[in-house]
């Protein structure tokens, strides 16, 4: 059902958000349905329609209150990441073949996991790498700068994320264009309604992406078991957990959640970053006239206002009571972030895009708990080294018209953002 049973005002009555032609509504039809949503008394209850393309047909509840998704995200034993956080739950043949990914799983198996990864994402650890990716960044915009491509998507907003992925884990160069190349094709249409043939056609594209990174990190990780060096497979070969190694499968299903969580999302946080900055020149102004005091909370905006992750799922594994509802066990909740970081409880003006915004406790890297977003330090320092070279040097790029964005219910996903590069300033 919608929430046509509970409210009488026709305009929530319209929002239906198991519908896919929901998010297919421009961005701002989206942000004030959920603005609708979060002043009824208890979370709605949305079903799938029978042959929708991008929903498992289970019906679920969607929280959309700051703090009932930071609840839920903190509380694992009562809403549990297994048997998946997306839509489609991944089926039982696909994680006998690929192996089980890290966000689908809970309790010691993912703390065990988790724990080899983290020590690897630590600030200490990761600010030996400041440098190196200050000079990544410096290199990219220098290349964008020669080569003037007209989209800055696959430029240094895609390669700076793939790059640094790519060396804490030790890819060689020469593999990195092709497992770009399966990112993009294994990321392209999740969450997106497919129709037709695509319906076959699509999954099957992305199920051989995933297939073509494995492999390639199947032959990278028999390589580091022979050879070990200091980077995160060699790591993960010889981690140990409960006694036993980690079988390939187990490691593929890491290295392809994190090749492409860690480029997609980032990539993204940076394109939406760089248009609204434009869009809001005093912001740009600002942030350029002392970019070391400003850039820590102009990443933190630029998160919380795009939002680059929309929503995880969460099944219930035991009563309990939140945001004036009771859930029971078996029952799918939604942990919209998306409407979470502009919950206007937490946030004064939430639709202000204020780089001074403090504080500013948005959820863009998850709400805490287990599953809280490993590479958030990591993302950080990307998107303030890129924007240090974008902002700071005499070229200065402009976009050319707002982002193309991708129609998904699982992400803020951005497929182009055109520019061009203006003349030296005087």
């Amino acid at each position: 059902m919608t929430v046509t049973d509970q409210v009488s005002d026709d305009r929530a009555a319209r929002i239906d958000l198991a519908d896919p032609a929901f998010w297919q509504l421009p961005r701002p039809e989206r942000l004030s349905a959920f603005a609708r949503l979060r002043q009824l008394e208890a979370p709605v209850l949305f079903t799938p329609r029978p042959g929708t393309a991008r929903t498992s047909g289970k019906p679920f509840y969607a929280l959309v209150r700051h703090a009932d998704v930071l609840t839920a995200s903190r509380t694992p034993k009562v809403f549990a990441s297994a048997p998946g956080v997306t839509t489609p739950e991944p089926a039982g043949w696909a994680k006998a073949l690929f192996g089980n990914s890290m966000v689908n799983m809970d309790g010691p198996e993912h703390a065990a996991l988790r724990r080899i990864i983290s020590r690897r994402f630590t600030p200490r650890l990761l600010a030996a790498t400041e440098e190196n990716i200050g000079r990544l960044a410096g290199r990219l915009v220098d290349e964008m700068i020669a080569e003037r491509p007209g989209d800055f998507m696959p430029s240094a907003a895609s390669r700076l994320p793939l790059e640094v992925i790519c060396d804490l884990m030790g890819i060689p160069g020469e593999h990195r264009p092709r497992i770009a190349a399966q990112i993009d094709h294994a990321s392209e249409h999740v969450g997106v309604e497919r129709r037709g043939r695509a319906r076959l056609r699509i999954p099957g594209r992305g199920l051989a992406s995933l297939a073509m990174m494995q492999l390639v990190m199947a032959r990278l990780a028999r390589e580091r078991r022979r050879r070990p060096q200091d980077d995160l497979v060699s790591a993960l070969v010889r981690a140990d957990i409960d006694g036993e190694g980690l079988s390939s499968r187990d490691l593929g299903a890491f290295f392809s959640l994190l090749l492409v969580a860690g480029v997609e999302t980032t990539r993204n946080a940076i394109a939406h970053g760089l248009f609204l900055l434009d869009r809001h020149p005093e912001q740009r102004e600002l942030l350029r006239s002392d970019f070391d005091r400003y850039i820590g909370g102009a990443v933190e905006e630029i998160v919380r206002h795009s939002t680059p992750i929309i929503q995880f799922r969460r099944t219930v594994v035991s009563e309990c009571e939140l945001g004036g509802r009771t859930f029971l066990p078996g029952e799918k909740v939604a942990l919209l972030y998306a409407s979470a970081n502009r919950d206007e409880s937490v946030f004064t003006r939430p639709d202000l895009f204020d780089i001074t915004r403090s504080p500013n406790p948005h959820l863009g890297y998850g709400g805490g708990g287990p599953h809280h977003c490993l590479g958030a330090h990591l993302a950080r320092l990307e998107m303030t080294a890129l924007y240090r070279e974008l902002l700071t040097r005499r070229t200065v790029i402009r976009r050319t018209g707002d982002p193309k964005l991708v129609d998904s219910n699982f992400d803020n996903r951005v497929g182009s953002l055109p520019f061009i590069l203006d003349s030296p300033v005087t």
